[in-house]
């Protein structure tokens, strides 16, 4: 009470009311505080009252015990999971994701060429369409790793069944010189050479050496690839400079070019096939259809 007292005494100052004249109503206000101190006060005593007797009860007890394990059991599974509560039920697996298959590893091919007769590649200004001369080694040709000539050996047969000069099997027989007694010379116009691989292959590159030693150009060179020997099943063409259609596969959207020891590189894409067919027909010079070589790029069909 002395602390009420002490209270009252400092708010009687500050409002200013005089002790001595006005002592009737300075002892009403300050009964009137002091019961209002003393509700405070029993107000915050039966607040403490009550919350002691709930907690002293048994049922409230037990409630916050089992609230306190229950909060428990939650926290171990989460942080045991890694995560929040899944949901029970019957949930489906998770499926991967298909991935693609990996990028093969490419290489560059490994194409030996022959020795060069001539220097200079000069332009032949009366063949329409006609590629320009790199002027500079080709580039390596990458293809995936393992990648061979699988044509090496391989046999050979040919629309003109008698060559002028030289035997079909020298076509696949790894000599690219264009030195007398390495080439095939077929009768005039419009003739094919065809080379069996024995198997399905995948195949990235072609390579054709028709006649190096002089800078000739070959007319309706076409190379087509099937499943069957007469070519009539799953037939598809990987190069066409037939211009006009003369020789009948339609025309081809490829260029002329100009012979040299590089040979002329032709991009297959990996096509699947075991037969490849050769066409042209005739020459700058001459009529006639000469081979030095042929290669065929690849590896077997899995």
């Amino acid at each position: 009470m002395s602390k009420a007292n002490n209270n009252f005494e400092d708010l009687i100052r500050r409002v200013g009311i005089d002790a001595e004249s006005r002592a009737a109503h300075k002892t009403k206000l300050r009964w009137q505080m002091l019961s209002a101190f003393n509700k405070a006060a029993q107000r915050q005593a039966s607040r403490q009252t009550i919350r002691r007797k709930i907690m002293r009860n048994p049922i409230t007890k037990l409630t916050a015990a089992a609230v306190l394990i229950i909060v428990t059991i939650i926290a171990v599974h989460y942080f045991k999971s890694g995560g929040p509560i899944e949901e029970s039920g019957d949930l489906p697996n998770p499926i991967a994701t298909p991935q693609d298959d990996p990028a093969p590893e490419l290489a560059p091919l490994d194409i030996e060429l022959p020795g060069a007769v001539f220097d200079d590649t000069p332009q032949d200004n009366r063949v329409p369409n006609l590629e320009k001369p790199l002027g500079r080694p080709r580039p390596p040709f990458m293809a995936p790793a393992g990648t061979r000539n699988v044509a090496l050996g391989k046999s050979v047969s040919s629309s003109d069944e008698e060559p002028i000069i030289g035997e079909i099997e020298m076509i696949t027989d790894g000599d690219k010189e264009a030195a007398d007694g390495s080439y095939v010379v077929l009768g005039p116009f419009g003739q094919n050479v065809t080379v069996d691989l024995e198997a399905v292959h995948n195949i990235y590159a072609v390579v054709i050496w028709h006649y190096h030693k002089q800078p000739v150009v070959y007319f309706d060179v076409a190379v087509q690839v099937a499943d069957d020997p007469d070519f009539t099943t799953n037939v598809r063409t990987v190069f066409n400079n037939d211009i006009d259609n003369s020789i009948g596969l339609g025309v081809g959207k490829d260029m002329h070019y100009t012979e040299t020891n590089e040979g002329k590189l032709i991009d297959a894409k990996g096509v699947k096939a075991r037969y490849l067919r050769f066409h042209s027909k005739g020459n700058t010079r001459n009529d006639l259809n000469h081979y030095i070589e042929v290669e065929i790029y690849g590896k077997p069909a899995e």
